[in-house]
């Protein structure tokens, strides 16, 4: 009776790790598309940046480098900290979109996966009044992504390999990248379990309402509430079931990450929210199985695409690694020892992380006692690898439309509005385009999310460098010299009865800040009468 038992345990015990590592099994084909699509996230990121580089990068924009130090977390890292020269920080971004093409072309991949992680950080630290949820996510995975095979295939380093590739990978970096993803979404779903905006599904269309945000097909959208409701519901439920991404393999697997890719999609041509549906769909890249890509070949058979055309790629990949230096190869065995070792490397981290601080803390004499685990939470939020509390829409929804008004009284006696760069009006602006087309880039909505708060709970004094920076940049730039500036936001209550009716919404105004041009003295202009 007893073998029985021990018996029955021993092929249970054998059951579930078998069923485990079905679960967190990758195939190394998602691996090499995973890693092209965060390269090219990297290049097209930079490439969108610089439009805004000198207001945004620069000593004379209005995020100094003195902001960006006070605004970051204590000793956060950031080799742009180095340099206030708008050259040597424009070459930094040449770095790093190289090091990006060296990771999607997949050249010594785990080193340029480790450069680019730094890099990003470093980016993020240089300014992070423009940083988002996006952004968190991205530098997690790519965290992870150090520890995972991104070059086992359709990469230069397989080419000089010149071995069979590992059709799949299991191991603790998988899962923990696997895990991400679904950390991300579940814990947002129970943060929105607590609000009624989500569980009844208003929460969609008030969202859609929003015009600072919404753009493309978003107020087309928004006409529809009743499918905006199920919609917005049925988001709710999917952040709630997300473990099922790591629970179903084969065919179930991959139709549930094409639900969930498609809902970003839709995020994407609806609301503008960043990168972030671009950096989901990266992420649910990894949850595509072997299963996956054999139907995809299947599909591309029944298509007519031939063999022999998927070879003559292949051979175009080897006259392109013939282009990089191979100075030593490396055999199969030392190949699957790196493989292990780089396994192991995720716990030893850990220490690796509590030693390091360790070395860059001060003195016990000079300190109190700081226990290992404060190590690793000062070094992880060092690096911005640390876990946020995922409240992305959440617990309860943005309800209230805003735009901006920067009422400025030049030195001839005129008032304008120099946000929006027109006469002085607290009426909404760009009325035809749309609420979001204030902002020049989507960063740039990120950028005075953070200014409003700034403004109101004094953090740190961006207020008053945007300010130094409107009124120089009047002067330079328009010939006009501005005396003092304003600063005011507004906000409209959008409720259901008005999503689609903006001039129905109780307004409200809140001044942000007061600043004088110069030698100037500030006070108040005339603020709107609502």
């Amino acid at each position: 009776m007893k073998e029985r038992a021990v018996s029955a345990a021993s092929r249970l015990a054998s059951r579930f790790r078998r069923n485990l590592r079905a679960s967190i099994r990758i195939d190394t084909r998602s691996l090499a598309v995973f890693r092209i699509f965060a390269g090219a996230l990297i290049v097209a990121d930079l490439l969108l940046r610089s439009r805004n580089f000198g207001f945004m990068y620069s000593e004379n924009g209005a995020v100094p480098l003195s902001l960006a130090v006070d605004a970051a977390s204590s000793d956060a890292f950031s080799v742009y900290y180095f340099t206030t020269d708008p050259t040597v920080t424009a070459l930094l971004f040449v770095v790093q979109a190289l090091f990006a093409l060296q990771l999607i072309v997949g050249y010594r991949t785990r080193f340029a996966t480790v450069v680019s992680f730094l890099l990003v950080v470093s980016l993020d630290h240089r300014n992070p009044l423009v940083l988002s949820y996006a952004d968190t996510l991205f530098r997690l995975l790519l965290f992870w992504a150090i520890f995972l095979p991104l070059g086992e295939r359709w990469s230069v380093d397989a080419v000089h390999r010149r071995c069979e590739p590992r059709r799949s990978f299991v191991g603790v970096a998988g899962a923990l990248a696997l895990g991400q993803m679904v950390t991300m979404y579940f814990v947002n779903g129970l943060h929105k379990s607590t609000s009624d905006y989500w569980t009844t599904g208003e929460a969609a269309p008030l969202v859609m309402g929003l015009g600072d945000t919404t753009f493309l097909f978003g107020d087309f959208a928004s006409q529809f509430t009743t499918v905006m409701q199920a919609g917005g519901l049925a988001w709710y439920y999917m952040m709630l079931v997300s473990w099922l991404l790591i629970v179903l393999v084969g065919r179930k697997r991959y139709l549930t990450v094409g639900v969930y890719a498609a809902a970003h999609a839709s995020f994407a041509l609806t609301v503008r929210i960043g990168a972030f549906p671009y950096v989901a769909m990266a992420g649910l890249v990894l949850f595509l199985q072997t299963r996956f890509w054999d139907d995809l070949g299947a599909v591309a058979r029944r298509l007519g695409v031939e063999p022999e055309r998927i070879g003559a790629c292949l051979s175009c990949t080897e006259r392109a690694a013939a282009l990089f230096p191979n100075p030593r190869r490396v055999d199969e065995r030392t190949r699957h020892l790196r493989s292990h070792v780089y396994t192991v490397s995720i716990a030893v981290v850990v220490a690796a992380i509590v030693v390091a601080s360790a070395f860059s803390a001060p003195p016990v004499d000079e300190r109190s006692p700081v226990e290992p685990d404060q190590h690793i939470e000062d070094v992880a939020d060092r690096f911005s690898i640390d876990q946020p509390s995922w409240s992305v829409f959440a617990p309860t929804p943005r309800t209230t439309d805003r735009y901006y008004v920067f009422a400025a009284e030049t030195a001839d006696g005129d008032f304008l509005d120099v946000y929006n760069d027109r006469e002085l009006s607290y009426d909404r602006p760009y009325e035809d385009e749309g609420l979001q087309s204030q902002y020049g880039t989507y960063r740039e909505r990120f950028y005075m999310n953070d200014v409003r708060r700034a403004g109101l709970d004094d953090r740190h004094n961006a207020s008053e460098k945007l300010g130094d920076y409107l009124c120089e940049k009047w002067r330079e730039e328009r010939g006009v010299e501005l005396v003092r500036i304003n600063m005011h936001y507004i906000s409209e209550d959008v409720t259901m009865e008005t999503i689609t009716e903006p001039e129905e919404r109780d307004r409200s105004s809140v001044e942000l800040y007061q600043h004088a041009c110069g030698d100037n003295v500030e006070f108040e202009i005339q603020p709107p009468d609502f």
